[in-house]
């Protein structure tokens, strides 16, 4: 099954589309910051210059080179999402995989806890937690992930169930596999592409509220952002400078979430039978 869902997969248009777009983008991510020849926090150029052969996307009000900010922002947003998407998977699969096997009052538990902190408004806490606490990027990101790991423990939790009592898993609880071999050996790596789209679906949703957050002037302004360089860059809209300075990280703020969300809905057409299409 798998093997077939390996060979769809790679024929998927949006599959395609969606690592292409974030490839590039971690690409740049990662490796852009040690080509941009220009610190991003060094303000000792003339404000508001237009794109030049040493500049190419000019110079900010504050004197900085929007190149070097626009990778520097593209890389801290994206650190933002792994953290986020990383965390949040991990806390929920944890849960998921708990439930679903011990069953019982465990079961009932979790999935009460799930409930409620699914009625939180995770945006309003963080909101709170960045406008009074001003903490780092990481504990927004935790904080984040700690808010919205009930849709991923669900997820898994419903597809656990059933594996669990399958004939290949019952074979191996009675020849003597313990429940640590049964869980890691056999039900964890069944349950891999629900992993993916539950990553690929978090990614998504933390890159947006950490672009939001930055926007709404929460975030330290030396940790670079595309969010934060939305936010000053339309001060100037009436400037002939907004088209090099906002239209860049807004256009890579779309890329990242177009990507994310075509990965998303790729996988979750391949891999959830309720959305395969019929042959």
């Amino acid at each position: 099954m798998h093997l077939d869902a390996g060979s769809r997969i790679k024929k998927d248009p949006w599959f395609i589309i969606g690592c292409t777009l974030l490839v590039l983008l971690f690409f740049g991510a990662f490796i852009g910051p040690f080509l941009v020849p220009w610190d991003p926090l060094d303000t000792g150029f003339v404000p508001l210059s237009p794109p030049s052969a040493h500049h190419w996307l000019g110079i900010n009000d504050g004197g900085m080179d929007i190149l070097s900010e626009l990778v520097w922002g593209l890389r801290n947003t994206v650190v933002f999402g792994l953290i986020a998407a990383t965390a949040g998977l991990i806390l929920g699969g944890v849960i998921g995989l708990a439930s679903a096997w011990m069953g019982g009052w465990i079961d009932q538990f979790f999935m009460r806890l799930a409930d409620i902190v699914l009625a939180i408004p995770a945006v309003m806490i963080l909101i709170l937690l960045a406008a009074f606490f001003r903490p780092p990027a990481a504990v927004l990101a935790l904080t984040l992930a700690a808010l919205t790991w009930p849709t991923t423990a669900r997820g898994i939790r419903a597809q656990a169930l059933p594996l669990k009592n399958s004939l290949h898993i019952t074979a191996a609880r009675r020849m003597g596999g313990s429940n640590r071999y049964v869980i890691f050996r056999h039900l964890m790596p069944e349950l891999f592409p629900l992993y993916l789209i539950h990553f690929a679906a978090k990614i998504r949703m933390a890159v947006f509220m950490e672009a939001s957050l930055a926007f709404l002037g929460l975030f330290d302004p030396a940790q670079k952002s595309l969010g934060l360089m939305i936010s000053y860059a339309l001060k100037y809209y009436y400037l002939d400078i907004w088209a090099n300075w906002l239209v860049p990280p807004i256009l890579l703020l779309s890329l990242l979430i177009m990507g994310t969300t075509f990965l998303t809905i790729s996988l979750e057409k391949i891999f959830d039978p309720r959305l395969q299409e019929s042959v």
